[in-house]
């Protein structure tokens, strides 16, 4: 293995305030309670920032600046809408140095994909929306398709800007207005959203940004003047959510969790496979709703290939995110690393068999190594449940319709992975995994222009591409 001299991204480019308030009506302004949390860095676990908590009271002043702000933005022309989102995607793209470092610092993944993936499709999915902005009677959701209203958005941690880009972007350019809330440990670059709406002279109360834990989040979902709730995050919060709305006019849409199965049939490429195992399973320390957390592996070539997966887990660098060469950073909480742990040690106590390739874990943040398991039968925890961290569980299978059986035997349905050289049977396979996406040859390939969502425990409606906008109008 290479050794690599450290790379480290400069911090000086990030200028992050030692304390924040909400962005109401476009304004900071201050919270009406007390509360206040701290924003760390997973890595060092050095305290960041300050952020509001806001209250019931804030999130209604929120609702109250989005509903006056809608009049306005709805009767602009799609023309005139699409100019702001524009300008928005424009200024991302100037600053994505600075957001993909502060991404990095607030949430823990490395530099290199905060500023190789995450910018570029955040970016990229305010220009197509932009795009959308002025043909929305083109769509296919009817000759004039209108706007709900005020949204009322909760993102999560996992990839904090990205899910604001899939948020907002689609709402705006259909003629909603906004009241976003992210999550309470990765505030910060929706705060920097927050300057960007007021550099690209977006009309106040457009957009709103309101920061706290989960009772924010519940009174932003509760809040009788809100007319759409988008949410990602975990089931478990999709449920509550799901019943809170019950029997309301609030039109909703839910991205929920995950257990995607990840299939290499005998004929594949296995080099190929190889790099896209490891892309669907460790990239951002496995914190992907859609991450190929269960490999299933024919079992003529499964020995092959995990030696082979071996090998390329032992060159993987662990450590400082805004190291450039880094390949996997920090777990974003303790809370999240100590459900890995748990999880992890659960696989060891049921039977199944535990790698990692020898890997210096650093003294302070939140880290845990890559990790394989072996041996996985079907009825094991790590099998079932989501462990949302890079921990992978090996299975075998003799024929596709096992493949399919194994892989389906999940209450979740958001994506999977099929490798193959033959297309006869990736589409024999796609057409009977109940997955919202299936990946040919792939894995975690992203799109502005492509719906993305899933069935059962995985949630309902769709995010991206045509699709993303019904959600966001009166069809």
């Amino acid at each position: 293995m290479f050794e690599y001299a450290p790379a480290p991204e400069s911090r000086d480019i990030v200028d992050i305030k030692p304390s924040y308030g909400l962005f109401i009506n476009g304004e900071w302004v201050e919270p009406l309670g007390e509360g206040r949390d701290k924003t760390i860095n997973p890595a060092s676990e050095e305290v960041l920032a300050e952020v509001a908590v806001a209250g019931e009271a804030d999130v209604d002043r929120a609702v109250q600046a989005a509903r006056k702000a809608f009049t306005v933005w709805s009767a602009m022309p799609g023309s005139e809408r699409a100019k702001y989102i524009f300008r928005i995607a424009r200024i991302i793209q100037e600053r994505a140095r600075e957001l993909a470092v502060l991404e990095s610092l607030d949430n823990g993944k490395p530099i290199r994909e905060a500023r190789d993936v995450d910018l570029p499709l955040v970016a990229a999915h305010f220009f197509y929306y932009a795009g959308w902005a002025d043909k929305l009677s083109h769509a296919g959701f009817g000759p004039s398709p209108q706007p709900l209203g005020v949204a009322g958005q909760v993102i999560p941690w996992n990839f904090p800007l990205l899910m604001l880009a899939w948020k907002i972007a689609p709402a705006l350019a259909c003629g909603n207005t906004v009241v976003l809330k992210p999550a309470e440990t990765t505030p910060l670059t929706a705060l920097a959203f927050a300057e960007i709406c007021r550099q690209a002279d977006l009309p106040p109360g457009v957009v709103n940004i309101v920061t706290g834990a989960g009772e924010t989040g519940a009174a932003l979902v509760r809040h009788p003047d809100v007319d759409k709730v988008a949410f990602t995050g975990s089931t478990e919060v999709g449920r509550m959510i799901a019943r809170s709305v019950a029997g309301s006019r609030k039109k909703v849409t839910l991205e929920l969790g995950g257990k995607a199965a990840n299939i290499v049939f005998e004929d594949a490429a296995l080099d190929q496979a190889v790099e896209g195992i490891v892309n669907g399973i460790f990239f951002n320390q496995g914190h992907v709703c859609c991450a190929g957390s269960r490999l299933l592996v024919q079992e003529s070539v499964a020995e092959e290939l995990l030696d082979a997966l071996k090998r390329r887990l032992s060159t993987l660098r662990l450590g400082d995110p805004l190291d450039k060469n880094t390949d996997i950073g920090a777990i974003n909480s303790a809370a999240q690393l100590a459900k890995i742990r748990e999880l992890s040690e659960a696989g060891e106590a049921e039977g199944a068999e535990r790698w990692s390739p020898t890997c210096p874990i650093p003294d302070k943040g939140f880290w845990f190594p890559p990790t394989v398991f072996t041996g996985v039968a079907q009825s094991h925890r790590i099998a079932r449940e989501e462990i949302f961290g890079p921990v992978l569980s090996v299975l075998t299978f003799r024929t596709p319709a096992e493949a399919v059986e194994k892989a389906n035997n999940t209450p979740y349905g958001l994506s999977a992975g099929v490798w193959t050289e033959k297309g006869s049977l990736m589409l024999w396979m796609a057409s009977r995994l109940r997955a919202g996406v299936v990946w040919s040859n792939t894995f975690n390939k992203f799109d502005p222009t492509s719906p993305f969502g899933g069935y059962k425990e995985s949630g309902y409606g769709r995010e991206g591409g045509r699709h993303g906008l019904e959600a966001y109008l009166a069809v």
